[in-house]
């Protein structure tokens, strides 16, 4: 084990982690050879998002021989996206490098980003080609909620590009002062602008372990995204409430008219019906939308720290 202090890093590299102890030894196997070619002063900041495996246990005895390695604990699960949150914050270097620990974003990639980055480029990005390993129902959802956010926003984002990317000095600026707790950094990396430029690659399996992603999180977490960066949902109530209400005149005058021209009273227990459950779904459907919206005012207003670290010894 070396006693010199490495030196100040020029590239972190932040990786969530979430029970990986199955995939540690392959990940860093393939990184830090990776990082080591490129010629500059580099750092691994690992964030151990409450995992219940041994991967913090790993981690901790890795960086002993490997300072590189800088292991963080959350104090507990608090989601990928605070995770690479408290990750950016930790980092030291000048530009920063998000990947994930299955190794379905390639390390060898990092190469490219920083040459790109070398060019003025502050927000490199992988672009997945292909999404093999994916399943037909994910890869057609996927593309359902990129279309509808791209309708719903104002800051679209590129399809099929993930959390695998090189931020420069500004974009991780930037980055670092949006402190929202409803966090969707996908949309956040487009909202702060800047330079950015797509990496093409096709996208491998899982190295080992299982995604942490049910379609119920996946749902909730594109969810998340549209609410956090688009008001698009509450405004189209206005225009669902002038249709309603011209619905309702053209009723009313058509009931008229069977009634004064034609004598005709027609007969209207199944019209009720229809108009009373019509509406009243549409309410329902309002009012989750602005429950949506009303929560996450709510967890913005307590103000709460986006996440604490742990720093004992307890496995």
């Amino acid at each position: 084990m070396s006693n010199e202090a490495p030196p100040r890093p020029v590239i972190s590299v932040v990786i969530p982690m979430h029970n990986e102890q199955e995939v540690m030894h392959q990940l860093f196997g393939r990184l830090i050879p990776v990082m080591t070619e490129i010629a500059e002063p580099f750092e691994i900041v690992c964030v151990d998002d409450g995992s219940r495996d041994d991967t913090w246990r790993m981690l901790r005895l890795i960086s002993v021989d490997e300072p590189r390695i800088r292991p963080l604990r959350l104090s507990r699960n608090f989601g990928k996206e605070i995770a690479m949150t408290a990750g950016l914050d930790a980092a030291q270097g000048e530009a920063v490098v998000f990947i994930d620990a299955d190794l379905q974003d390639p390390p060898e990639l990092i190469g490219e980003f920083v040459k790109l980055w070398r060019q003025g480029y502050q927000n490199v990005y992988g672009l997945r080609t292909k999404r093999a390993e994916d399943t037909i129902s994910k890869r057609t959802t996927a593309g359902m909620f990129y279309s509808i956010f791209n309708h719903l926003s104002d800051t679209p984002l590129p399809a099929n590009a993930g959390d695998f990317r090189l931020l420069g000095p500004d974009a991780v600026r930037a980055l670092r002062a949006c402190r929202e707790r409803q966090r969707f950094m996908k949309g956040l990396y487009t909202w702060v602008g800047f330079a950015s430029i797509a990496v093409p690659y096709e996208r491998p399996a899982r190295a080992a372990g299982q995604t942490k992603f049910s379609m119920f999180r996946l749902w909730n977490f594109a969810l998340e995204g549209i609410t956090s960066h688009s008001t698009v949902l509450l405004r189209a109530w206005t225009y669902v409430g002038l249709i309603a209400i011209a619905f309702g005149v053209l009723l009313g005058v058509w009931l008229l008219i069977e009634y004064f021209a034609f004598g005709r009273n027609p007969p209207g227990f199944y019209l009720t019906v229809f108009v009373v459950l019509g509406f009243s779904s549409l309410n329902f459907i309002m009012l989750g939308i602005l429950g949506e919206y009303v929560g996450r005012i709510y967890q913005e207003v307590k103000n709460r720290p986006l996440y604490f670290l742990r720093n004992d010894d307890l496995e």
